[in-house]
């Protein structure tokens, strides 16, 4: 259902970096890299989660009420990645552990200020 995500960054650089280790965890790889723009996906055909400086020219700025989620395979591993987003410089946004509806996540804040949380996904009745 959702082809790429996009989120805007002041430093694409420094956002990548804050990025790619996050990916590795998840098994995705950079599929573009340019100055103003980089992209990962798992595969070739998997979702593209890409950052990029605002083609108004304007200041990148979180949006209000947005939030990404990023699927994890395991509570563990949501667990590994959100003490490693914490380690890179993301704030902490909501511990990992289990919240209503039944799913297992943990809220963060990447290097821009977006909002996002790695989750475990959980069966939709």
């Amino acid at each position: 259902m959702i082809g790429y995500i996009t989120l805007g960054s002041n430093d694409v650089a420094k956002a990548a970096e804050f990025y790619d280790p996050l990916f590795k965890i998840l098994g995705a790889r950079r599929v573009y890299d340019y100055d103003s723009y980089v992209a990962w996906s798992a595969d070739g055909e998997a979702v593209i989660f890409s950052i990029t400086s605002p083609f108004n020219g304007e200041l990148a700025t979180p949006g209000n009420g947005t939030m990404i989620a990023l699927l994890a395979a395991s509570e563990d591993q949501v667990n590994l990645l959100h003490a490693k987003a914490i380690s890179l410089g993301a704030l902490n946004e909501g511990e990992p552990g289990m919240r209503s509806g039944g799913y297992y996540c943990a809220y963060f804040r990447d290097v821009d200020g977006n909002k996002l949380n790695f989750h475990v996904k959980s069966e939709i009745t």
